[in-house]
């Protein structure tokens, strides 16, 4: 048992090799959180003091504070270091058992800006520059060491991917570079490149010590005054009328305006602390690295980490040897049934569990295969549903602020989500937008324990895993569903999922191999292209119906004008028109920003139908509960359970529902925009509307649920000789490109504002109501957007060869970066690409910001970089509907000149 383990014989036998293993020669973590008195005594000079003995006295609670932060982990102590720089007092930081000892104390010391989306690796850059700093500000060594980081690539959709984010990275500022496998053996002394394609080099990527950044951001919070008590745990939440009154603690209760959540692991449970429970939808997860002794030859400090993502680990220096984890296929969940232990110690090695991942290492590194193993260390990590952290208030209780579910990435992204949060709860806001990542995208239906257990082992090692445009979670499906599943299902439906809910993204028709559709994974031309191009041909030239049900839907009433007095002020349009009539406006925040992008229906004087995009059922539902009255005569009511929708599109759908209704249904007596409620077949009740998402000519449908299979039915019935087929989001999706629609939540969010992408005409200014919004938008008009949202058609792009735009694409404007791709779609019509993206003038080095002009798309050449390769596009600022009339002639022209020849 005295042997030191080398990997080679680890490999031999993992299971007897766990027995024999020594602990006691090494110490128990790589990151202790042990230091001398003297050290903590700085952070503690207010929460603790020491008796005769030289014992620690806890020292006792204050009975108020402005905000309470629950978790001494590195999240919470960021969050208290924030707040205390923006000029916030009485800040109580609350930790169960000793500061930065749970997974903080464990974690790999990684800080990286490779990260999944834009705003993560935002807050990881922030993150970096806020921890080689903080040695300065605090005199606390963190351990900063600017590495470098190279993700590697085995195959070229690996290195397409690698490409991608390169463009990425690049459009936010961050560094990044594409490199061969020569020149990563230049950087990195152990990596066998034989068979690597390419890789990628991330030069500010860094590495730290976990705890003393956390040490450091501790006594810089409290240097600014804020409280810091440990072995203090919060048993309860107290809440009056949905908001924060304060919390009861194992050593007495403090009363607060502001809780923040920063409890890690516990957050699912100290969510529940409460009279109004709070749902936060974190799972943790076993995650393994080893550490070896020294190499022979010492590996150096900065010496570059290495990301291999298709072996699905990580590596590192650390004391002259290495750090080696990874996100293995299957990984092992726990705690699920519920409070675990205060402070993590040590949990059980599983060298069979760790075989693949010390294979792949081997494979990378095959000279470590004599290294002397010094610990395999076992450590929880809390994920998340949909691999995106967590923060935000709670929709249902004000006040109530939450910071969690780190994905195995809390060191690099604790920096800067500390600041946006300390930001948010400052000003009402964050300094960017970080929707992706706020609270309320989840609902209620995320938190089922069974849900989250199932969808956090597919989590965890998708983090790695290879992600192709439109990929899609295979657990926790089928969870909300029309009442038309089944019956679309055997129809060929293939389904995608939002906010829980399951959609159709295309059908496939009789024949086709379903199997080859579903693997289908790709960023070139997809195997479901003829499909989708036969359903957006059968939208303009016949008629398709496509189930929308997930669609968010409200009903807003009131025995008086107080409904369209709450309207006129949350909407920039005007909603004071007649019964019937359909208004599309954006519900604004203050800055002029969509909070919600929807279409309102006055169903009568005081009763109005909000429609709003699906992933924005509980923002849409805080929103305008935030702004509400407290008047028990308003109100609002979430009817999506209660309307299954259906989108009849096309020219032909006006026959269809002519014949079912026997009402003329021609634009003269059903104009656009309007809305009738409606017998189709036998059933009553249906509110039908001329409208359709896409630009094109149709109605849609709001069938009460229990009519649905019998309106169905008639549809697809009568429809037959129209030639009706299903249709899925995927064609929905290049019809309101090519029309230059944008969407809330791809194109639209709560920075951007109407006038910024060409909709000033839903803005009424003197509608005679001050609604939210309108003064920032009075300026801005005065003077002037300083950037837009803009049309690009690809001119020299090949379809059947070239990358696929996605979207996050980089745009150029005469060789300069100016934007970047927020949606993009093949248009059928046009036989070409179509991106939507802003673009924004230089802004660098000028006292006052440059304002966009048209001159600046006219005089410009513009290019898309796809992966690496830039393609010249054409800009316009509104849609291409002379370039779609051109192409009808084109086409009519040839079809002609095809029949003369024939005669």
């Amino acid at each position: 048992m005295s042997d030191p383990l080398d990997i080679g014989k680890a490999m031999q036998g993992c299971a007897w090799h766990c027995k024999t293993f020594n602990s006691t020669m090494f110490p128990k973590f790589p990151f202790d959180v042990r230091r001398s008195v003297a050290q903590r005594s700085v952070m503690f000079s207010i929460s603790r003091s020491f008796s005769s003995e030289g014992k620690s006295i806890l020292s006792p609670l204050p009975s108020q504070a402005r905000v309470v932060i629950c978790g001494g982990g590195i999240i919470g102590t960021s969050v208290a270091y924030h707040l205390a720089k923006l000029g916030w007092k009485d800040v109580v930081l609350l930790e169960q058992g000793r500061l930065g000892a749970g997974t903080t104390r464990l974690c790999a010391g990684i800080v990286s800006a490779v990260k999944q989306i834009s705003i993560e690796s935002k807050m990881a850059s922030y993150s970096n520059n806020l921890y080689q700093q903080l040695e300065q500000e605090t005199g606390i060594k963190t351990g900063y060491i600017r590495t470098g980081s190279i993700c590697l690539a085995q195959n070229h959709d690996r290195f397409i991917s690698l490409k991608r984010l390169v463009s990425r990275l690049r459009v936010i500022g961050i560094d990044a570079e594409v490199i061969t496998p020569r020149q990563v053996a230049e950087l990195h002394p152990l990596v066998n490149i034989h068979d690597l394609v390419g890789a990628v080099h991330v030069p500010g990527d860094a590495v730290v010590s976990p705890t003393e950044v956390n040490h450091a951001l501790a006594v810089a919070a409290a240097q600014n005054g804020v409280q810091i008590h440990e072995r203090t745990s919060v048993s309860h939440i107290l809440i009056e009328k949905r908001h924060v009154k304060g919390v009861e603690t194992d050593r007495g209760t403090i009363e607060c305006d502001h809780f923040v959540n920063c409890a890690g692991q516990w957050a699912y449970e100290l969510g529940l602390a409460g009279e109004e429970p709070v749902s936060v939808p974190v799972h943790a997860c076993e995650h393994f690295y080893l550490l070896s002794k020294v190499l022979k030859q010492p590996l150096q400090p900065s010496t570059p980490v290495i990301m291999d993502l298709d072996g699905r680990i990580y590596v590192r220096a650390w004391l002259g040897g290495v750090l080696a984890g990874g996100f293995e296929k299957n990984p092992k969940p726990i705690f699920t049934e519920g409070r675990n232990q205060f402070e993590i110690q040590g949990m059980q090695e599983d060298w069979d569990h760790f075989e693949p991942l010390l294979t792949a290492l081997l494979r990378r590194m095959p000279s470590l295969d004599m290294c002397e193993i010094q610990q395999l260390v076992n450590c929880p990590e809390s994920f998340t549903p949909d691999m995106r952290c967590i923060m935000g208030e709670t929709p249902s209780v004000n006040g109530y602020f939450v910071l969690v579910g780190m994905n195995s990435s809390g060191l690099s992204f604790a920096g800067g989500a500390g600041r946006y949060l300390a930001e948010w709860m400052t000003y009402g806001f964050p300094s960017e937008n970080v929707w992706p990542l706020d609270i309320k995208r989840f609902g209620s239906l995320q938190s089922s324990r069974t849900f989250l257990r199932h969808r956090v082992m597919e989590v965890m090692p998708l983090l790695y895993e290879l992600k192709v445009p439109r990929w899609d979670f295979q657990t926790g499906r089928q969870l909300r569903t029309s009442p038309l599943y089944d019956r679309l299902d055997a129809q060929g439906a293939r389904w995608m999922e939002k906010h829980g809910f399951e959609r159709a993204k295309y059908f496939v028709p009789p024949g086709k191999d379903l199997l080859a559709l579903d693997q289908s994974k790709t960023f070139f031309k997809p195997d479901w292209f003829d499909i989708v191009g036969a359903e957006v041909k059968c939208c303009k030239e016949a008629v398709c119906v496509v189930d929308m049900s997930s669609f968010t839907k409200f009903e807003l009433s009131s025995s008086g004008e107080q409904a369209l007095d709450l309207l006129q002020r949350l909407c920039a349009n005007d909603l004071d028109v007649p019964v019937g009539h359909i208004v599309h406006t954006g519900m604004l925040n203050e800055r002029g920003g969509y909070e919600n992008d929807c279409s309102v229906v006055r169903l009568s004087k005081n009763s109005f139908f909000i429609i709003s995009p699906t992933d924005q059922q509980v923002h849409c539902w805080s929103w305008m509960k935030q702004h509400m009255p407290n008047d028990h005569e308003l109100q609002l009511e979430d009817v999506t359970w209660k309307y299954t929708a259906l989108n009849l599109i096309g020219p032909r759908a006006m026959d269809v529902l002519s014949e079912l209704s026997y009402v003329p249904m021609t634009p003269e007596h059903f104009p656009s925009l309007f809305c009738k409620e409606m017998s189709v077949g036998y059933a009553n009740g249906i509110r039908v509307m001329s409208m359709t998402h896409t630009g094109e000519p149709g109605f849609m449908l709001y069938i009460p649920i229990e009519y649905a299979l019998h309106v169905y039915n008639e549809i697809m019935s009568v429809g037959q000789k129209y030639g009706i087929r299903n249709s899925g989001y995927y064609a929905l999706r290049s019809l309101r490109i090519e029309k230059f629609f944008a969407f809330w939540g791809q194109d639209l969010d709560s920075f951007t504002t109407p006038l910024e992408c060409g909709r000033e005409f839903r803005v009424k200014f003197d509608k005679g109501t001050e609604f939210i919004g309108r003064a920032s938008l009075m300026k801005q008009r005065q003077e002037g957007v300083t950037r837009r949202f803009i049309m690009f058609v690809l001119e020299d792009h090949d379809t059947e060869l070239d990358l696929w735009p996605w979207w996050g694409e980089p745009i150029y404007r005469n060789g300069e970066l100016v934007g970047a791709t927020s949606s993009s779609a093949y248009s059928y019509t046009l036989e070409r690409h179509i991106c939507l993206g802003f673009v924004q003038p230089p802004q660098t080095g000028l006292a006052r910001p440059v304002v966009f002009t048209p001159d600046f798309i006219n005089n410009g050449d513009f290019e898309i970089d796809i992966g690496g390769q830039r393609f010249h596009a054409k800009a316009k600022l509104y849609p291409f509907s002379s370039l779609f009339a051109q192409q009808r002639r084109r086409k009519n022209d040839m079809e002609l000149s095809n029949f003369q020849g024939k005669e």
